[in-house]
């Protein structure tokens, strides 16, 4: 009985010190500081906020069409050009079209998520993809992101950020 408890004991204490051996590894890397430098994702930002001055500029556009319908409007009011029937069957037109404007900057913010989606996506994963190589090529268990403020303090030897740029050609 006391040499199957020694056993087990012994094999525990092998167990211990080959978990022991067999150190973690972990890097950090600060992705928004590498997005901020990579040219691809200079040139996505740039095609989105043309994107989106030209939907804001259509929004613009129907703003001031309302706008421009209400004025009348009102004037056609002020003077009696209109009757009352009238005034508000044109005031029920208006409010619609107030309706259409806010669905449109609804729409347009929608729009505005997917077309960065679909720009950014191809370059986020081909980030990750040198990332994962990167952890790989130097045996790293683990990478954090330090932009995403969770890393309190880390060894500036363990950040790769340097060693992704490389591999990005940056």
């Amino acid at each position: 009985m006391k040499i199957n408890a020694l056993k087990f004991f012994i094999l525990g204490i092998f167990t211990l010190i080959s978990v022991a051996g067999q150190a973690q590894k972990f890097g950090y890397i600060n992705s928004q500081a590498l997005l901020s430098e990579i040219p691809e994702v200079k040139a996505a930002d740039a095609n989105l906020q043309a994107f989106q001055s030209q939907l804001e500029k259509k929004g613009q556009q129907m703003v001031q069409e309302l706008e421009t319908k209400y004025r009348e409007l009102q004037k056609k009011e002020q003077s009696g050009e209109i009757s009352p029937k009238a005034l508000e069957e044109e005031a029920r037109k208006l409010k619609e079209q107030e309706g259409q404007l806010g669905q449109y900057e609804q729409e347009m913010q929608k729009q505005l998520v997917a077309k960065r989606q679909e720009v950014l996506q191809p370059i986020l994963d081909k980030i990750n993809d040198i990332i994962k190589q990167v952890a790989k090529e130097n045996q790293f268990t683990y990478v954090f992101d330090a932009s995403s403020g969770v890393i309190l303090f880390a060894d500036e030897s363990l950040d790769i950020t340097k060693m992704v740029k490389a591999k990005l050609g940056i």
